[in-house]
């Protein structure tokens, strides 16, 4: 079904840049800095936010995207935590959409720039396309299995850090972790690696596939930070691996932290220094 819709439908994947945009700019854009303070609400603390747009721009991509493809399902940010059981539909036979309407909710919610809307379609675990939307910026980056990666419709390339160079990485905030995921993760603190805490995963995938980031750290693994953003990169010439060395699995389970980088050496760097930093 996935392949009849991507490679035999003329416009599958424009139809579907197209749905992104206006989820965008019914819900989101009109919300931007405009957010009334009932409109933000706490979920699982200060650091885990949700607001109108968030949830009304998933209502409208889900009613858009099931229409394009008859018969797919939703994974949604918001819809898994009103219905953990919603994250199943990743394990079963139908297509899934997997969408985060809003990646970066904190930046958006102070009126900053550097957040996207984040789609990608996947079926049986893995991911065939995906669209990552920045609506303030107005970049597009779209990526389909083994057609390559365009950002505003021109291919991006992610190459490889000059030799020698200081390796830009977006890790998570060790703050965030179990303890065992921050001795890895402060393993990043090294000569070599200069390692700052991400922002928005969609933005910072974009940045690893563009060449102007070298690598994320990341150890969490909700499909929707992560399916679109995994594609984008390997389809511009990355790699990704977990700290075991395997690939990283849309539906979970995964040895934490893992990698996303613009080629295999660097990734080969960034997982050498989390296992220094988790045997610390």
């Amino acid at each position: 079904m996935i392949d009849d819709f991507l490679y035999g439908t003329t416009g599958a994947t424009a139809a579907v840049e197209a749905a992104v945009r206006a989820a965008a700019a019914a819900e989101i854009l009109p919300r931007y800095r405009q957010l009334a303070a009932h409109e933000i609400v706490e979920k699982s603390g200060p650091h885990d936010l949700v607001t109108a747009a968030d949830r009304l721009a998933e209502e409208h991509l889900t009613a858009s995207l099931t229409r394009l493809l008859p018969g797919s399902a939703v994974v949604g940010e918001e819809a898994v935590h009103a219905d953990p059981a919603v994250y199943d539909a990743l394990g079963g036979d139908a297509p899934v959409w997997i969408v985060d309407p809003v990646d970066g909710t904190r930046q958006f919610v102070r009126g900053e720039p550097g957040f996207c809307t984040l789609v990608a379609l996947a079926l049986h675990g893995e991911v065939h396309a995906s669209w990552t939307y920045a609506p303030v910026l107005d970049e597009m980056a779209v990526a389909v299995r083994g057609r390559g990666a365009t950002l505003n419709g021109r291919p991006v390339h992610s190459g490889s850090p000059a030799p020698g160079a200081v390796l830009k990485v977006a890790m998570s905030h060790p703050d965030y972790t179990s303890d065992a995921q921050k001795r890895a993760l402060l393993g990043l603190r090294t000569e070599g690696i200069d390692a700052r805490a991400c922002g928005s995963a969609g933005l910072e995938y974009l940045a690893v596939a563009c060449g102007a980031q070298d690598a994320i750290a990341f150890n969490w693994e909700f499909a929707w930070d992560h399916a679109a953003g995994l594609l984008l990169v390997t389809e511009a010439g990355g790699t990704q691996s977990t700290l075991s060395g395997v690939p990283f699995r849309i539906t979970g389970g995964n040895d934490l932290p893992f990698t996303a980088a613009r080629d295999a050496e660097t990734a080969e760097r960034i997982l050498r220094a989390l296992r220094t930093g988790a045997q610390a």
